[in-house]
């Protein structure tokens, strides 16, 4: 008796030669198991590839389209067309092949390989494009076997009698014939894959049968005349010679003239056209891959074997019509293997089986491929009936949903008329399959391991080159048109379709490109005048937080921006890591406030060493803090934003969000303000610490202060200042307006400035002056401030107003307090603080959206931490949004 969990069982469950998914894939793929229905795979390599790709590539080109293509081309041009038309094929068989077999193949064919490759908003629209490129393909058949049927059975206008031309001929007879043919497709695509693939079988063999027949009627048959008929009473006289020098050098070049069934004016594009659209059928094999044994092999086998079948096939047809028949034959009788045959009835029949075949090939791998777009619910209610499913697992809602968007393009009414949509549509598809490769070869992933290596990213560029070249070749409004196509279908899959679990091949490419790029960005190389602020902001609790982060978003100027946020606890006294479920609750929450951060989160025993945790290992090379942003360190009770904004409110379902954390959760899971926070998480002293470790690790440091009250800009119009106090105003006669930490000052508020939300404010700086003199001495000093500030200014270029503040009555108030003695720091008054905090408020009014504050070191004491945290507060106190730094680092430069 095997165990649930015994090796023995797994193996059974997932067989690497099978292709197929199973639960125990689905499980080491760390994805979802995805029901496919309770139909078994039953089509084998040949019953299930080779035989409808063979037919789908023949279809009715083979039979009525060959001297289409010699007649106006030539044989030379032919022959390009028939090398260029299969090198893009191959080119894209190799990229199926080699997606194909690096994995488990479902249901859908191609799309499958595309959604799964380059996401559901690519792989939803080239999907789309597929399906209906197929659509319009089985149109195509569809009117070529009633082309062909009424070339024989069709009532003759001229008025001669013929008991066999008794069908009446028209526009909408022809409709008529069309839509009888499409309905014994759909009956037999309605029983499902397995009635399909044994009707398939015996047409191949009629195929077969009637291409040995036409290879042997070249020989057999000797020269002779074919009386041509048309509908207009005209009759033409075409010749077959046998195998001839002289046909054939008549036959070597083009001569491009009207073609008779549409009128039109043919040309290589339009010739182009048609034949490949007759090697369009390499997906047939493919789009049934939900009813193979074994896809992953099936699939690239199957297709090389009938690439190559079809390919030497049509390259002997191409050179025994060059040898065998005059120019006029072939012009004005597309179906002359019928009167040059031992037994016209051979190809008759070839026409109609071919034609019959391809028609029932693409619609029911049309059918798989919506009813995949259908369960992948890209489109929602569009496609919902294609959903539906018969007990055996036939999808017959997509069937009938395919079979009446045919019936839509049969209206077109002639075979020439849509077979440049298709050829385009299909050579937009091939293009994609090619990306798909091609960016699972640049992305180097690891799991990208496919046992077929006969590819190379060359091949897949190559392919994607001559795919998209070959489409503006043929018809470039089409093209044009179905780019445009695609771009809607990428913007409306991507806003209305939420987050897949199929995995981004645009995050391994970035991935990719970006560690390349970061191993380049060497530290060593840094220069002031590219200097930038990357931001590590410390964040307790997001509900108190939002406007700060936003402001922050706006303050880092292209620069790094980090989140970051200390769980106290610790990991030896927990079962396992809390932080890492969290992660997915941060980073939701970064999109709901729509701001370009990182977030880093870690479990330490207190927060001041958390902090010292994510200033050392945070960021990569290069990209590395250089700035802590703390909030103060006060007894307010900020308000909750979550309560405020909009995007917060509960009620959205945990599936309409792209990643399953919906406002409702993120509600949960960051508790209520219900009172001071920081108090509760570190001392006044612990706080004061992790300014001194910040600039002990040289790193800038940022307090911001009242931030919950801030005005935004938008908000605000276009009267609010930006405040630059660039003096110390706790030790006004220790520091000066040119220092380090000032120039800093400067140039953040400048940043800000800069920014596309603060550009409508004006930037203000304040001079404290205090005057040395009386009477006019008085005054010339501060018109000597102000000038070599102004002087100052116009060197970094900042543009500012310049605002010089009496100084003398505040400073009448501090004494000789504050100044440092040694290693001591002597206390500041309290009226020194007050006075100081008035004038700011008097001076920067009502108008100031936000004020930038020198902040002097920390005092060597660890005693005297408290009573600096005290200064900070009553300098501070009703500011409103408030910013307090010190600036360690060189950041502005006056040369080129």
């Amino acid at each position: 008796m095997t165990s649930e969990n015994s090796p023995l069982l797994h193996y059974r469950l997932f067989s690497v030669s099978d292709g197929t998914l199973g639960p125990a894939d689905s499980a080491l793929c760390g994805t979802d198991t995805v029901t496919e229905g309770p139909a078994p795979r039953k089509l084998s390599t040949f019953f299930g590839v080779v035989v409808p790709t063979v037919l789908s590539m023949f279809s009715i080109v083979l039979f009525m389209r060959i001297g289409f293509v010699v007649g106006h081309a030539g044989l030379l041009q032919s022959l390009l067309m028939l090398f260029v038309a299969y090198a893009i094929i191959w080119l894209t068989v190799l990229s199926v092949c080699a997606i194909s077999t690096n994995g488990a193949v479902q249901g859908g064919g191609a799309y499958f390989m595309i959604s799964r490759t380059l996401g559901p908003e690519f792989g939803g629209s080239i999907g789309l494009m597929f399906y209906l490129a197929n659509v319009c393909a089985c149109g195509v058949y569809v009117l070529g076997l009633v082309e062909a049927v009424l070339d024989i059975f069709g009532k003759d206008t001229s008025g001669i009698s013929d008991p066999l031309r008794a069908l009446p001929q028209g526009y909408g007879y022809n409709f008529l014939y069309a839509s009888v043919v499409l309905l014994l497709c759909l009956s037999v695509c309605l029983v499902g894959a397995s009635i399909y693939s044994q009707a398939s079988f015996f047409i191949f063999i009629v195929v077969l049968l009637v291409l040995l027949s036409i290879l042997l009627s070249f020989v057999a048959v000797g020269p002779l005349h074919v009386t041509i008929r048309h509908g207009d009473n005209t009759t033409i006289i075409g010749e077959y010679t046998g195998i001839n020098s002289t046909t054939l050098h008549n036959n070597l070049h083009a001569d491009y003239s009207l073609d008779y069934t549409t009128g039109n004016l043919m040309n290589f594009a339009t010739v182009f056209a048609v034949m490949f659209n007759g090697c369009t059928g390499i997906m047939a094999g493919c789009n049934m891959s939900g009813e193979l044994k074994q896809p992953s092999r099936a699939i690239p086998i199957g297709t090389i074997i009938a690439v190559i079948i079809t390919f030497f096939v049509y390259l002997i047809l191409f050179l025994m019509t060059s040898l065998t028949c005059n120019r006029t034959l072939l012009k004005e009788d597309y179906g002359f293997f019928r009167s040059i045959n031992i037994w016209s009835p051979f190809v008759l029949i070839g026409v109609y089986a071919t034609s019959l075949s391809a028609s029932m090939s693409t619609l029911i791998g049309a059918s798989r491929i919506l009813h995949a777009l259908a369960k992948d619910d890209l489109f929602g209610i569009l496609l919902s009936p294609a959903k539906l499913v018969s007990k055996g697992g036939n999808p017959w809602g997509a069937v009938v949903y395919t079979w009446f968007l045919v019936q839509l393009v049969l209206l077109a009414g002639k075979l020439n008329t849509i077979a440049g949509i298709v050829t385009v549509f299909y050579l937009m598809a091939y293009a994609a399959i090619d990306l798909a490769c091609l960016a699972l070869e640049w992305a180097s992933a690891p799991n990208f391991r496919p046992t077929f290596r006969l590819f190379s990213w060359h091949s897949c560029l190559l392919g994607i080159l001559s795919c998209l070249v070959m489409m503006f070749l043929i018809n470039p409004a089409y093209a044009s048109g179905s780019i445009v196509l695609l771009l809607l279908l990428l913007g409306s899959i991507h806003f209305r379709s939420s987050s897949s679990g199929w995995g981004y091949i645009s995050q391994a490419l970035i991935f990719h490109q970006v560690r390349k790029y970061l191993l380049l960005l060497d530290v060593r190389k840094e220069h002031v005048k590219f200097w930038r602020p990357q931001i590590l902001l410390m964040v307790s609790n997001p509900r108190t937080s939002c406007q700060l982060i936003k402001f922050i978003n706006d303050l880092k100027k292209g620069g790094l921006f980090i989140m970051g946020h200390v769980e106290t606890g610790d990991l030896d006294a927990l079962p396992s890591d809390p932080v890492q479920i969290h992660y997915s609750f941060w980073l939701s929450l970064v999109d709901k406030l729509n701001v370009k951060a990182f977030v880093d989160l870690t479990l330490c025993p207190s927060v001041r060493h958390g902090t010292q945790q994510l200033l050392r290992i945070t960021g990569l090379g290069g990209m590395k803090p250089n700035m802590l942003v703390l909030g103060f360190y006060d007894d307010a009770t900020p308000d909750d934003f979550f309560l405020q904004d909009p995007a917060f409110a509960p009620g959205l379902a945990p599936q309409d969000d792209p990643f399953g954390v919906d406002a409702t959760s993120l509600q949960a899971h960051f508790p209520p303000v219900r009172g001071p926070e920081t108090p509760h998480l570190l001392s006044a002293k612990e706080y004061v610490a992790m300014i001194c470790d910040a600039l002990k690790m040289h790193k800038n440091i940022v307090l911001a202060r009242g931030f919950p009250s801030l005005d935004r800009p938008e908000n605000a119009g276009s009267g609010t200042y930006i405040d630059v106090w660039p003096l110390d105003l706790l030790r006004p006669q220790a520091s000066a307006y040119v220092d380090v930490c000032s120039l800093f000052l400067l140039q953040m508020a400048c940043i800000l400035n800069m920014a596309a939300s603060w550009r409508r404010c004006r930037l203000r700086v304040f001079l404290c002056v205090e005057s040395r003199g009386s009477g006019g001495n008085g005054g010339n000093s501060w018109i000597a401030a102000e000038a070599k500030f102004r002087e100052l200014l116009c060197k970094l270029r900042i543009s500012a107003a310049i605002r010089v503040v009496a100084w003398n009555s505040v400073a009448a108030l501090r004494g000789q307090n504050g100044v440092t003695q040694g290693l001591t720091r002597e206390p500041i008054s309290t009226e020194y603080l007050t006075a100081a905090n008035r004038v700011v408020v008097e001076e920067g009014g009502t108008d100031s959206a936000v004020r930038f504050f020198y902040l002097p070191r920390p005092p060597a004491d660890a005693s005297l931490h408290e009573r600096y945290l005290e200064e900070l507060e009553a300098l501070t106190e009703d500011l409103g949004p408030t910013l307090l730094i010190h600036g360690l680092t060189p950041v502005t430069c006056t040369e080129l």
